[in-house]
């Protein structure tokens, strides 16, 4: 299974982004269905830091500093997992990766970078 992730960009504080990741690869349908999503960002020295993250049923849970500003989706049938990022600020730059976890099999896509103008 191959995790890519995109969305990222260049955006002014109080913007938004959407980021996506997809998956592909043999079996990836299948294996994303039942997977566990999440996103994390890791900014220049600060250690990586789990956002926002999606179980396979749909149970959602969001680090403090994201909580009323970030969703999280997923959409099974194009096994895409959503992060909307909604009045950004200039702490969340950093490079984001999606991460999947199922039947004790990990996955991580390819960072995307995330940079907010104050």
């Amino acid at each position: 299974v191959q995790l890519q992730a995109s969305g990222g960009g260049l955006v002014q504080a109080g913007g938004s982004l959407r980021l996506s990741c997809a998956a592909s690869g043999t079996d990836s349908g299948s294996i994303f269905r039942f997977s566990a999503v999440g996103w994390y960002r890791q900014a220049p020295g600060n250690q990586r830091e789990l956002v926002a993250r999606i179980s396979s049923s749909g149970s959602l849970s969001y680090a403090d500093s994201v909580k009323g500003r970030f969703t999280i989706s997923r959409d099974n049938a194009k096994k895409t997992v959503y992060l909307q990022m909604n009045d950004l600020k200039a702490e969340d730059t950093a490079v984001y990766r999606c991460n999947s976890v199922a039947g004790g099999f990990e996955y991580w896509g390819q960072g995307t970078l995330v940079t907010v103008s104050s």
